[in-house]
């Protein structure tokens, strides 16, 4: 019976990207490994599969009975809900250390990067194996997505030197065209529900013990969000009745002008003064430069929240 390799809910391109090319090297070294996902495949993770022919994840919705490999998270809230049900072999991941806790010991990869694929071309280096074109592609594109064209505060020497490697196996000549490309398919929002706006980059957090959601939409121009605005405020408020949330923020990111608008359901929403110091304009305020949840947005909450 095959390992599952799986990332986090509401799956991105990092996520399931780095589920498939962890599966092929785990493969390749003698543990046979099946890449999976939490979810749909997003548009933007629909255009690099297809872009480099590369087959979509299984579904699963249960660890019970599976052994399993978590990529791009160590988050219980992010995992399979029966996670414990499971046994986890292994974590790959760029993120602070979360909650999942294991029996054994097991395998940890986790890197101060921008990206999972940064890590796990890392170990494709240390074992000596051959990256696939296919595979050297959707890595690619991954670091391209997470580091926003290598603009992002999380961006590192490592993701930048990575994504130029990849780039060089899987033919890419023109990274920054290509990660043009898959941000306008990113922006995309036409016939969307709103819900799934809302839900297309979304995480659950603990913060000093409140339950906060935090989603983001990446667009190349904040005026493409204007007709869904006030409906993308209006659900973050409703999410945040229907699943007892102290906060649900929502960040509506300009990759162009390299900041954020943070819609606000909270309540207390003078927590984003404490953690940005920009006090809001009624329920919205916009953070300069903000363009990274991981490095900028977490880290100030959870420092808001404490305080």
């Amino acid at each position: 019976m095959p390992a599952y390799v799986v990332g986090h809910k509401s799956p991105d391109t990092d996520t399931v990207c780095a589920a498939i090319a962890l599966a092929d090297l785990k493969s390749k070294l003698g543990t046979e490994a099946k890449p999976a996902v939490q979810g749909s495949v997003n548009d933007e993770t629909k255009f690099v599969l297809d872009k480099f022919g590369v087959e979509y994840p299984e579904q699963i919705e249960s660890a019970a009975g599976k052994q399993i490999y978590l990529v791009d998270h160590s988050d219980r809230s992010q995992s399979l809900d029966d996670l414990d049900q499971g046994e986890l072999l292994g974590i790959v991941d760029h993120h602070k250390l979360g909650d999942v806790t294991t029996p054994n010991p097991i395998e940890i990869w986790a890197w101060p990067v921008g990206c999972s694929c940064t890590v796990i071309k890392g170990m494709y280096d240390f074992y000596g194996v051959e990256i696939p074109k296919n595979i050297a592609g959707i890595m690619t594109c991954s670091i391209l997505s997470d580091t926003v064209i290598f603009k992002s505060a999380t961006c590192t020497d490592a993701d930048t030197k990575a994504g130029k490697e990849l780039a060089k196996v899987a033919g890419i000549d023109d990274l920054q065209s290509l990660g043009m490309e898959m941000f306008k398919v990113k922006s995309a929002i036409e016939g969307t529900p709103i819900r799934d706006l809302v839900l297309r980059d979304f995480k659950d957090f603990d913060m000093n013990g409140n339950k906060v959601g935090i989603g983001q939409l990446e667009v190349v121009d904040l005026s493409l969000l204007d007709s869904v605005k006030n409906d993308l405020a209006q659900e973050i408020k409703t999410m945040k009745g229907e699943g007892s949330y102290h906060s649900v923020f929502l960040l509506l990111t300009d990759i162009m002008k390299e900041g954020s608008q943070i819609l606000i359901a909270s309540d207390d929403p003078q927590v984003v003064q404490k953690a940005f110091g920009a006090a809001p304009e009624g329920e919205q305020a916009w953070l300069d430069g903000v363009m990274s949840r991981k490095k900028q947005v977490v880290p100030n909450f959870e420092k808001g929240f404490a305080s």
